[in-house]
Formats: C-alpha cells, structure tokens, sequence
C-alpha cells in the first residue's frame, strides 16, 4: 500500500486548525474569503460582480485559482501585496472562528463555576481568566465587602454569555455559585444522592440551602455540612469566609419546612394558608430575635427558600400571671426604694452623730487645762 506524503501546506493547515481549535473546513474557507478580499483590492471589482467570483483552492498543494463564470481569471504573479492582504485577513478571520469556537464551548458549561483570576479592572468591571477565555465581572455581580486585587484567585458562575458584546459573563453574588461550591466538596449533592433544592442568599452576609435526599440513611444536612464542619467551612471560604450559610432539610411540608427554615429558633407555633401564600408563626418572646435575625435578614430570608410571606409575633402570656408578676416586680421595686431610703436616711444619721461627737471630744480636751 502507498504511502500518501502530506504537503507542508496541509500539514501548517492541520496544525493551525488544531491550535486554534477550530475545524479545517472552517480555516479553508477563511482563507479562500480572505483570498478573494485580497482579489478585490488589487481588482476593481463591485459588490454585484464579487458574486460572480469564486476561489479554488487545493487542500494538499494550497494551490489557488480565482474563477468567473468558469474562467479562470487568477492575475499572473498575484503579487506580495496581495498575499500580505491575505495573510492579514486569514488571521483576523481564524481569531474570529476561534473566539466563536471558545464562546459556543463556554455557552454549553453556563450555570456551572469555573476557577477565576484576575487579570485587571475596567472601571468598576473586573476581567478574569477562567482558563481557554476571558470573562466580565460586572458591578452587580460583585459582593460589595469583598476586596479585589490583581491576581486574586477564586471560583465564579458562568451566568450567561452577552452575545452582542460577544463577552462571557460570570458572577460572585448568584446562587449557582453556592450550588457548584457544594457540587465540588460533598461527594453525595455531586452524585445525586443529595438534591440541592433552593439555595437563597445575601451575598456578603448570610445564605440559606434547602436540601434534601430521597435515600434511607443518608442524613442531607449532615452530607453538606460535613464532619466538625470541614465540608461547609470550605464552602465559606471560597466566598472569602463573609458569608454564614445555614443548611436546611427541605420538606414537602411547608409547615415543617417553614419551622426548619426559621432555625435556630425553637418552639414555634405555625399556621399556614395555601391559597394566599402566608404563614403566621408564633413564638416564645425570647425567640423572636433569633427568628428575625438581624436587621430581619434570618425571617426574610426564610420567606425567600419557602416561598411564603411569613408573620412573625409573640407569645402572649396569662393575663393572671402578667398582673402576679407585674405586682411583684411593683413591690420588689417599691421594697428596693424603702431600703435604699431607710439605707441612706441612717447613713446621713449616722454621720451627723459622728460629727456631732468629734467636736465635743475636742472641746472638753482644750478646756481642761483652763480650770485648773
């Protein structure tokens, strides 16, 4: 069987192709453009004669010839200028299919985290490298108290990819970016065996995870969070340790789900409406700080992971044990100001007949001396 020698024009196409990542159909058909744009410009040729143009071009020689209507038309010697003009447009077509190339790869892995640096700041946008490309970090998609500086690594989300600007977007504040930072550290939510079904958050301040497992034995809360911590602790601090995450069991109970939301707080009392979307839950007074959290950022949140517009109040208690105690504690008070008078009334006695006293002892010392 022969052996079938490869010219060096097809083997520098094979390896241009397999550089850039493209296909080498796709650099043949750049190069036959960008010869035809180089026809052009030493022929004056107008848009509706170009069509009638085409360019032949052999793909083991490199060989090259311009037809018209069949003819061959190819100028003698197509000069230096012409292939410079080639050379120049091949190159700027190929960075065009290969961007194309990194943008139809990236468009399949949006809603996924990739590791991110960055490389510099445009204004308040910050451009990362996330391996084969460059993506945008946009104002809204930072966590307003994290700091960023040059060469700073960490994980971002894919969000989406802005086709006009032709630019992959990513983000430090979706909640993908929770999701696929769990993905990569528990083995279980990677595996199936623990579904992750709401992840709401704060970013900069607090998150809340919803999970759940369809799996006898295996204890999702327990899976994510990790042994003394280590699994969610390396969640935190991927997102620089600003964030406290609480992970939740789902339920489809949402009166259970609603009481596992609200935690820590315990002892709660919770009604639900399902038609309207709105829960009531009353608690112990002492519990009512722990439900809202501060600046109400744990009950918000909580209305968030369960779809539901929760009210929160408290308990009332007897109003027999309000009026006992409240006598009590008028008495305690009263007894308090009696002592506190009775206290001070005879320290200022007290001080009075010392006074009293000191004077006369010193008196009766000086007029001894006088009698006899």
């Amino acid at each position: 069987m022969a052996v079938v020698q490869r010219s060096e024009f097809a083997l520098a196409l094979n390896q241009i192709a397999s550089e850039r990542g493209v296909d080498p159909s796709v650099v043949l058909e750049t190069m036959k453009c960008a010869i035809l744009a180089a026809f052009r410009k030493d022929n004056t040729v107008s848009d509706e004669d170009l069509e009638k143009y085409s360019v032949e071009l052999n793909e083991n020689t490199g060989e090259t010839r311009i037809l018209t209507e069949g003819r061959d038309v190819t100028p003698p010697g197509f000069g230096r200028i012409a292939a410079q003009t080639a050379k120049q447009v091949l190159l700027q077509k190929i960075r065009e299919r290969e961007k194309d190339a990194i943008i139809e790869e990236y468009s399949k892995r949006v809603g996924t985290i990739a590791n991110g640096m960055i490389l510099r700041f445009i204004g308040p946008a910050i451009v990362v490298d996330i391996g084969k490309a460059e993506a945008v970090i946009s104002p809204a998609d930072k966590i307003q108290n994290e700091q960023y500086f040059l060469n700073k690594k960490m994980p971002v989300y894919i969000k989406a990819i802005d086709e006009e600007r032709r630019e992959i977007m990513v983000s430090r504040t979706d909640p993908g970016l929770i999701e696929g930072l769990l993905r990569r550290e528990v083995p279980e939510v990677n595996s199936g065996s623990v579904t992750v079904k709401k992840v709401v958050r704060e970013p900069g301040n607090r998150a809340k995870i919803a999970v759940y497992s369809e799996q006898s034995g295996i204890d999702p809360v327990g899976s994510c969070v990790g042994q003394k911590g280590v699994r969610i602790q390396a969640v935190i601090d991927a997102l620089d340790g600003l964030e406290k995450i609480d992970v939740i069991q789902w339920s489809p109970d949402p009166v259970k789900f609603i009481t596992n939301a609200l935690s820590p707080a315990k002892n709660l009392n919770v009604e639900v409406d399902l038609e309207t979307k709105t829960a009531k839950v009353t608690a112990p007074r002492e519990e009512l700080p722990l439900i809202i959290g501060r600046e109400g950022q744990n009950v918000r949140l909580a209305s968030k992971l369960t779809e539901y517009n929760i009210d929160v109040e408290g308990e009332e208690a007897p109003q027999e044990v309000t009026q006992g105690t409240e006598e009590q504690s008028d008495k305690v008070l009263e007894d308090i100001k009696e002592s506190r008078v009775k206290g001070e009334s005879e320290k200022v006695m007290e001080d009075e007949s010392k006074e009293e006293k000191k004077p006369r002892a010193k008196k009766s010392k000086k007029t001894e001396p006088e009698k006899k």
